[in-house]
């Protein structure tokens, strides 16, 4: 990316986000160190830094590192002053941190030097719409499910050593009534034999796998009506279940006009191809193992679904098996089209506030 083109009294400030902590540094236009600056991660440290950044001079942007964690408050704090906020990546383990060192001013002082270099680019997501509610709430889904599947694995990991006659009567049942079944044990079981402490452990991983199969059902309903109601051209594509759908809209935010077009955003999802030819192996391509893993396996899951039911799909798969490609490229190939077609149906972003204002005013 090209470097921007700045004056001397310009200010681009790079900050290292932290729970309790914010550094900041200060570059002018040319790239010569200002000033440093510590402030604590609350609304009245965020003012202190921007009246700071303010009096060093014209400030053009700022490079946070951590928009979506330690720095959100302050990228939300900084947006609603109308600051440029971009976000930075962290400094690289190798090379220029081993010869540099490391502390929390030499990582915001590299912050402010990516901006200006313009090798950081990428708009933060705002987090402050309906997006963000689907995020928060598969956060609870996801993690419950994980807890769920592993409920079930330890009941019957303990179920193995249990004595003949319990394994007996537990074993041939199908996981529903082997789990109705063990949490009908008494909770307040004496303990005195090891038979008696299985007994007692396969009651209470049986309730909690039944507390969590409630729990599962509550965030699975309230992540069908959110999507369905954020994208519902996208929920009805064929393949595209409320989780995969989920998954692609929280990869591009609820401020998705921040990727520019079709290929950003299979880029953004890692099914862009990625060049792999040398010499006379031209023209060939590989898997691209960067991205947004979860939007990718989103992507992947409903290829899959269409390679087995979606007649087009089905042709699709025949003819390019016939031209020789393997089924990993042709699935590559697959994940590349589905993510330009589904692109198109993620949901206008929200007006900016100065979009509400022009709105209002022609109704006028």
């Amino acid at each position: 990316m090209p470097s921007m083109t700045l004056e001397r009294d310009a200010v681009i400030v790079g900050v290292d986000t932290h729970k309790h902590e914010h550094a900041a540094v200060a570059l002018d236009g040319l790239g010569g160190r200002l000033d440093e600056l510590f402030v604590e991660a609350k609304p009245d440290g965020y003012t202190e830094l921007l009246d700071w950044a303010r009096a060093q001079g014209r400030v053009v942007a700022f490079g946070v590192e951590g928009t979506g964690s330690y720095g959100s408050g302050l990228a939300r704090f900084l947006r609603r002053h109308g600051i440029t906020v971009i976000e930075v990546c962290r400094p690289p383990r190798k090379g220029e941190r081993r010869a540099s060192g490391k502390s929390d001013a030499i990582d915001a002082e590299h912050a402010a030097r990516q901006v200006l270099a313009g090798e950081a680019t990428a708009t933060p997501k705002t987090a402050d719409g309906v997006v963000e509610v689907l995020r928060v709430i598969k956060i609870a889904r996801d993690t419950a499910v994980k807890a769920h599947t592993q409920a079930m694995i330890s009941l019957k990991a303990v179920l193995v050593t249990a004595s003949d006659e319990l394994r007996a009567q537990l074993e041939p049942l199908t996981n529903h009534k082997l789990v109705t079944a063990c949490a009908a044990f008494a909770a307040d079981l004496e303990i005195n034999r090891p038979d008696d402490a299985v007994r007692h452990t396969l009651g209470s991983l049986a309730r909690r796998w039944l507390q969590l199969h409630e729990e599962i059902k509550g965030h699975t309903r309230l992540l069908q009506q959110h999507t369905a109601a954020a994208a519902p051209q996208l929920v009805a594509q064929f393949g595209v279940g409320f989780d995969c759908a989920a998954e692609l809209l929280i990869a591009a935010g609820d401020n998705n006009d921040r990727i520019r077009s079709e290929a950003a955003f299979a880029k953004l999802c890692g099914v862009c191809p990625v060049p792999a030819s040398s010499g006379k192996s031209s023209g060939r391509y590989r898997l691209n193992r960067g991205g947004n893993r979860q939007a990718n396996a989103a992507l992947y899951r409903v290829v899959i679904v269409r390679m087995r039911w979606h007649e087009p799909t089905i042709a699709y798969v025949k003819r390019r098996t016939a031209e020789g490609l393997s089924k990993k490229d042709i699935i590559r190939c697959l994940k590349r089209y589905v993510a330009r077609d589904l692109f198109r149906l993620l949901p206008a972003p929200p007006p900016k506030p100065e979009d509400r204002s022009a709105q209002l005013l022609e109704m006028a």
